[in-house]
């Protein structure tokens, strides 16, 4: 087993029958004791990680989906900051989803997020997702009014087969060499607390809270429920979901780049063979150049 894959595997979630989020602690820190050694192993993860793409990109036959959710000052937009700095840019696309425009309600939930996925040989990054639609819509109902959907199609089951409809979309991806890891960044609520008194007393931070910030936390426990009903509802292990602590930011973002460099390297990327004819015509090339004089 690979290092990344030891570090990473105790947050994968596969099968979520017997998920409870309760089980999971989210100031662990497993056998990385210090801020310098989670460090190291960060900066070696970044380091295959960037080998890994450039293999991806240059095979260009699978697309990988990393989608981040979290509650508010979990360190999402960090996570992705510090991981992805070794990727060529040219190889990754991140999108972040806000609250729908008109255009986006419009059209099914899956639609805003569908047209921002990854082509071949790239990495997208989601931050927020489609699965706001089983969370934010979940728990404030009334955004659900601004869907417009028809009072026939809104019922109790909705949210389960919401969960279904996503299983499936996500399974079609699968067929389709799109590879998806889902991040959720489990922040306890008196960490998150602390992260928005910080953001409060320090000036260059005041500009990252909302006022919208402090009425979530009044949701806490609704969020709660619905975050483990998701993971529970759409983890499969084609499409698992990584539920990783979040109090300690260092350990975050070593899990996150742990848990990326293992599903790049299940998928034995290689730089794509020379075929004959290629060979010859890059001899010719360089015999080309090697005779002339400059």
């Amino acid at each position: 087993m690979s290092w990344a894959s030891k570090l990473s595997k105790p947050y994968r979630i596969d099968h979520g029958k017997k998920f409870r989020l309760k089980d999971f602690d989210p100031g662990a820190t497993a056998q990385i004791r210090s801020k310098e050694h989670a460090k190291e192993l960060l900066e070696k993860g970044i380091a295959e990680m960037a080998d890994l793409q450039d293999k991806l990109y240059a095979q260009d036959r699978w697309a990988v989906l990393l989608i981040f959710q979290a509650m508010d000052a979990a360190g999402k937009d960090g996570a992705i900051k510090h991981v992805m700095s070794g990727v060529n840019p040219q190889g990754c696309q991140v999108y972040s989803f806000k609250a729908p425009s008109s255009e986006d309600l419009n059209h099914d939930f899956l639609w805003r997020t569908s047209k921002c996925l990854p082509e071949r040989g790239h990495i997208g990054i989601f931050n927020r997702s489609y699965y706001e639609e089983v969370l934010v819509v979940r728990v404030h109902s009334d955004i659900l009014k601004n869907e417009r959907l028809p009072d026939g199609l809104v019922s109790k089951n909705m949210w389960g087969e919401r969960f279904e409809d996503i299983k499936n979309f996500e399974r079609y991806l699968s067929n389709n060499a799109v590879v998806v890891r889902k991040f959720f960044l489990n922040v306890s609520r008196a960490e998150q607390k602390r992260r928005f008194l910080e953001r409060l007393e320090t000036p260059e931070k005041n500009w990252k809270f909302s006022a919208a910030d402090v009425r979530e936390r009044e949701c806490w426990n609704d969020y709660m429920i619905a975050y483990e009903e998701m993971i529970a509802a759409t983890a499969s292990p084609r499409s698992p979901w990584y539920v990783v602590p979040a109090d300690n930011k260092w350990y975050t973002r070593l899990v996150v780049a742990a848990a990326i460099v293992d599903t790049l390297q299940d998928l034995k990327l290689a730089y794509p063979n020379v075929d004959t004819e290629k060979r010859q015509q890059l001899q010719a090339a360089r015999a080309e150049l090697e005779k002339r004089k400059s």
